[in-house]
């Protein structure tokens, strides 16, 4: 693994976690399905190898998880 691969691989589990945390705001109710979600969404992701297509995964999982934050927001959960 070189430096480039780290330094990806240090992105997506930040992106992970910061999901996982997020999706701790939502309702109760709602909780375990999102949680689940968003680990069938980097499973199905797993494999890749590709740099270009990891770099705008992690782009377009920071604008979902942006989207999901603000909406949690709205609706008033902390």
């Amino acid at each position: 693994m070189d430096l480039q691969d780290f330094l990806l691989r240090a992105r997506v589990l930040k992106l992970y976690r910061q999901a996982v945390r997020t999706a701790r705001r939502a309702p109760p109710d709602s909780r375990a399905e999102l949680k689940q979600v968003i680990r069938q969404e980097m499973e199905s992701n797993r494999d890749c190898k590709d740099k270009q297509k990891i770099r705008f995964l992690i782009s377009e999982g920071t604008e979902r998880l942006k989207g999901l934050a603000e909406m949690l927001g709205m609706q008033g959960h902390c």
